[in-house]
């Protein structure tokens, strides 16, 4: 919020006010660390605004349209699950987060994320190879290349997004009733497990991966999603010690992309399972296009400025 949101007068002069903006310079002539950073995150926000449409909207709609092709073999061996589109496809997707979130990224956040990185990786590979606490599962497709052979390495590029999204969109939701520690976090949790109710089915129909023996919940068993409450619980309480709470959600509320991966998961996720008759997640990624709706962002006028001209 600028000062012209408060109502109060701004004593910086226009001069003043443009030499803040632009990079600041030692005796040297280099550019100070902090004003560089400011204008590195200004190019890579003009970037993500500029195609915010392709972003949100074009690739998770190939990608839908690219993986039910391999699925149904319609697609050649080389392209089909080809693991570098789909790291690629994912990159893109995951970059209004990245970029939205940048700002409230200090040592503080990096060290919570970097534990919350280890832990993905650390309770994957225990749940390949013991079946806790998931259920029994095998990776199907190659997801890129794969930690010690058992799990992708870009584990945490799939997985801890979910976390941010369900966790970002909770905050929004709420409202002033984010204070409340046990609705927050309870809230989060619930909406990590329901982005999971959409995933793992649509994953599951397209051949990623599968359980042995096929659960009841669209091939998926009960024990995956006790294994999300965990999971899930865990990567919550880590995401909300993360960061200053009250300038997150000021970043979330003003940074008007910053909840467009959610937007591509929908897409994608919630369009494979309209594909294959998985009616319960579908119906549950059109409980997220609402709690999207609700925030404010996501309207009429909203897509006639995203959409290229």
């Amino acid at each position: 919020m600028d000062s012209s949101d408060s109502g109060s007068e701004s004593s910086t002069s226009p001069d003043t006010a443009a030499t803040s903006a632009s990079p600041t310079r030692t005796s040297e002539g280099e550019v100070s660390g902090d004003n560089s950073r400011a204008v590195i995150q200004h190019r890579l926000e003009s970037i993500i605004r500029e195609n915010r449409f392709t972003i949100a909207v074009v690739f998770p709609v190939i990608g839908a349209v690219t993986l039910v092709a391999s699925d149904i073999g319609l697609l050649p061996e080389p392209v089909a699950y080809n693991p570098l589109l789909l790291l690629f496809g994912t990159a893109v997707m995951r970059s209004p987060l990245l970029v939205g979130l940048l700002p409230r990224i200090g040592w503080w956040a990096l060290g919570c994320l970097g534990l919350l990185t280890v832990y993905t990786y650390a309770i994957e590979i225990v749940g390949v190879r013991t079946n806790w606490p998931y259920g029994a599962f095998e990776y199907t497709i190659q997801l890129g290349p794969m930690l010690l052979g058992e799990v992708p390495l870009a584990l945490p590029l799939f997985f801890i997004p979910l976390v941010l999204n369900a966790y970002l969109l909770t905050l929004l939701v709420l409202g002033d009733r984010h204070r409340n520690p046990v609705l927050r976090l309870a809230s989060a949790v619930t909406a990590v497990i329901a982005v999971d109710l959409v995933l793992d089915p649509a994953a599951v129909a397209i051949g990623f991966w599968e359980f042995v023996p096929a659960g009841v919940y669209y091939g998926v068993p009960v024990s995956n999603y006790l294994g999300w409450l965990l999971s899930g619980t865990i990567a919550v309480v880590l995401v909300d010690l993360a960061f200053d709470r009250e300038a997150l959600l000021e970043r979330v509320r003003s940074c008007e992309f910053i909840l467009d991966d959610l937007v591509s998961f929908v897409l994608l996720w919630g369009s494979i399972n309209l594909l294959y008759g998985n009616w319960i997640p579908a119906a549950i990624a059109g409980l997220f296009c609402l709690g999207l709706f609700s925030t404010g962002r996501y309207d009429r006028d909203l897509l006639r400025t995203a959409v290229p001209a």
